[in-house]
This record gives structure tokens, sequence and C-alpha cells, in this order.
């Protein structure tokens, strides 16, 4: 935590580990640093906002020269740095600070935002409206850039380029107030990324409809769909209409990292709906990938759909018998169920590199269920089925043969 020394001046722990070229070309080391300073800041907020959003200001100011010789291929420090920025924007648009403060807060970073050679604080320029903190100094800053802003975004080829401020004009304008100077920008752009200021722009003129037919035009080759329905299905939950949301654009809008994630999103989204409606729904965007459901079915109870997932397409022999394993006392039913189907697939050569020690452990795990169903004698003679149906010399038989000889 940041600490007070004689003369009165605060002393950041983060501060002297995010000096340039501070970290070598691993990118965990900084990743962990990056929490921590985050983390060192947030605490400080508690009980000092001011201080918490000056100590905001130097880490960002900071971030991209301590991080230049990072390695980045793998997108993990990009993906730190936008939440870092995502939680200390709020930090410092929330401080009480006085005029003064903030105009030097606000001109530090709009240096540092020029500066960034890697970029790494690119997206700072997006929160720049929430940033200022009140609509008058929003106001401001927007009749600073505008000027620039309409010819880089304009239709004139000579005069059009980048202009790494146009996204802070935009989201003053926004914050200012100034829709219909936001449209007038953006009339000829093309590009998604200032485009959905427009978006939002009729959405707060109150021009729904329009907001989501703009935002539908905008559907191109390197527009992501994925952002298109986002903001949609924004639009439309605003707007009361939570059936239209969901089906139109809820489906597709919440994809997250694992099938998992995804059903949580749009459940958590759409509480409502049931479960197994929302799991089918979900299952019937994805055709020909139904088995990779299993998974988020099964987590969240509904055994019955997670077991026909499982058995409509391939999936993977060890994730059901961990599945056999992990639930034989608490549904054995089931797990005896998933564990048979294990052992099916072992026996047709599905998995990758499977071992003796594969098919021993699918075969402990589904009797082990098979004892608590009560069906131990059952599911014995099934598994005698799955080997015999391999003919002479099977790796399932071969594995289990003084087993089953039993």
């Amino acid at each position: 935590m940041a600490e007070k020394t004689d003369s009165g001046v605060y002393r950041w722990e983060f501060k002297p580990r995010f000096r340039r070229h501070g970290f070598g070309w691993r990118s965990q080391p900084a990743i962990g640093r990056i929490k921590e300073a985050v983390s060192e800041i947030k605490r400080v907020a508690r009980h000092d906002p001011v201080l918490a959003g000056e100590g905001a200001v130097v880490l960002l100011e900071r971030l991209s020269p301590a991080l230049e010789h990072v390695d980045s291929s793998s997108g993990a420090i990009g993906t730190a740095v936008n939440n870092a920025i995502s939680a200390l924007v709020p930090l410092i648009a929330a401080a009480p600070a006085d005029a003064k403060t903030r105009d030097r807060w606000l001109e530090r970073l709009w240096a540092a935002h020029e500066a960034d050679r890697i970029p790494y604080i690119e997206t700072l320029t997006d929160y720049w409206g929430e940033l200022c903190g009140s609509k008058e100094v929003a106001s401001a800053w927007a009749d600073d850039l505008v000027g620039i802003t309409r010819m880089a975004r304009g239709s004139d080829p000579n005069l059009r380029g980048h202009f790494h401020g146009t996204a802070a004009c935009l989201s003053a304008l926004y914050r200012a107030e100034r829709y219909e100077e936001i449209l007038g920008i953006l009339e000829s752009e093309r590009m998604w990324h200032y485009r959905r200021w427009a978006v939002m722009a009729l959405t707060a003129l109150g021009r729904k409809a329009e907001a989501i037919q703009y935002a539908e035009s905008c559907r191109d080759p390197w527009t992501p769909d994925g952002a298109v329905d986002a903001v949609c299905e924004e639009i439309l939950l605003s707007s009361g209409l939570v059936d239209e949301a969901y089906t139109r654009y809820g489906l597709r809008a919440n994809r997250a990292g694992t099938y998992l994630a995804t059903y949580r999103a749009v459940a958590k989204k759409y509480p409502h709906k049931k479960p197994a409606d929302v799991l089918a729904d979900l299952v019937a965007t994805t055709p020909g990938e139904e088995a990779k459901w299993f998974a988020a079915a099964k987590d969240i109870g509904l055994y019955d759909e997670a077991l026909a997932l499982a058995q409509s397409g391939p999936c993977d022999p060890r994730t059901l018998t961990r599945t056999a394993r992990d639930l034989a006392e608490d549904q054995p039913a089931f797990a005896a169920a998933v564990g048979l189907l294990a052992l099916e697939r072992l026996a047709q050569g599905d998995g990758f590199d499977i071992t003796a020690a594969d098919v021993w452990a699918a075969y402990q795990h589904t009797m082990r269920a098979a004892e608590h169903a009560g069906r131990s004698g059952e599911v014995r003679q099934r598994i005698r089925q799955l080997a015999a149906s391999e003919g002479p010399g099977g790796f399932l038989s071969r594995v289990l043969a003084r087993e089953l000889g039993r």
C-alpha cells in the first residue's frame, strides 16, 4: 500500500517497478505486477479517492514504457492492460478532484496516449468523456478536438487519416450530450470502432429502432458480429423488449471463452428462461457441435440432456471418465451411463494417445457408479458385450480380460 514519507509525499509500492523497460520479454511477471498495482490503488481508494486517482494516472503513464520489451504475441499482456484500464477509469472519473487537478490528470493521460508506441493504452481514449468527470469539461475537450476529428473522419481523401484523438473526441461529445455532432462527424465513416458511437448517439436521442437498423447496416467482413449483436441486444433490453432481445441477439451476443461460461452469461441476463430451454437454444446455434455442450449441461445439473449430447457426437472418453468418477456417488445412474459411453468410445478407438490406464480407469469408475446405483450385474454384462464387439484381440478386452472373465 502507498506509504506516507516524512515529507508528506505518498510512496506507491508499484511505482519503482513500472520504470521504462522495467520488464523482460516474459508476460506473466508483468501481468502479475499490473494486477498488484491495480489492487494497491483500489485499496487506497477506500479512504482517499483523490490519491487513488493520482495513483491510477501514474500507473497509466508508466504502463507502455515499462512493457515495451514484453512479448505480446499471446495477447495476454494486452488483455491485462485493458482490464487495468477498465478498473482504473472509474476511480479517476469518480475522484472528487478540483478542477486544476483533473485538468492536470487529463493532460498527463493525453501525453501518455500520444506517446504510446506499441500501443498498450490505445483504448484509454474510449473512456475520455468519463475521465473528464463532467459535461462541461468534456465539452471543452470536444471543442479542442472536433476540428481535427472532422477532417480525419471526413470524406475528403486528401484530409482523411488517422488521428489518435478521434475516439477521445467522440467520447467527449457523447459525455457532453452533443449527439447530433457525433452523427455529423460519422456520416461517411466505415469503421465500426467509430460507428458504434453513432449507434449510441441515436439511442441516446431516443431513436432506438433507427439505432438498431444503423448497427445492422454496419455488418461487414471487418466488423465483429458479436459487437453488433451486443449493442443491439442492449438497446432492446433498455426498451423492455426482453424476449425480442433474447431471440434476435442474446444467444450470439454473450459468447464467452467456454460453453459453460456462455450458458451462464445468457442465463444470468435472461433469468426468466428455463435452464433447459436456454441450453437447447444455445446448442441449436452450433450445429454439428452438440457434444461440446456436454460439460456445460452436466455442470448445471441437466443430466438427461448432458447424456443425450454426449451420445450425439464425438466426446473425449477421458472427459466422460472424469464425469463418471466425480458423480459416482451423487448421480450414480448418470455416472454409470456416462462411464459406459466412455468404454463404448474406447472400444471404437476414440480418444488421443489412449493407454491401458485410461481403459482401466473408465472401467473402475463405471463399476463404482453402478454399485451405488444398484446395477452392478447389468452394467458388467454390458461391458462384456462391448469387449466382445471389438473382436479377437481388441484393446478393451485385452486390458479387462481378467476382470471380465470372473
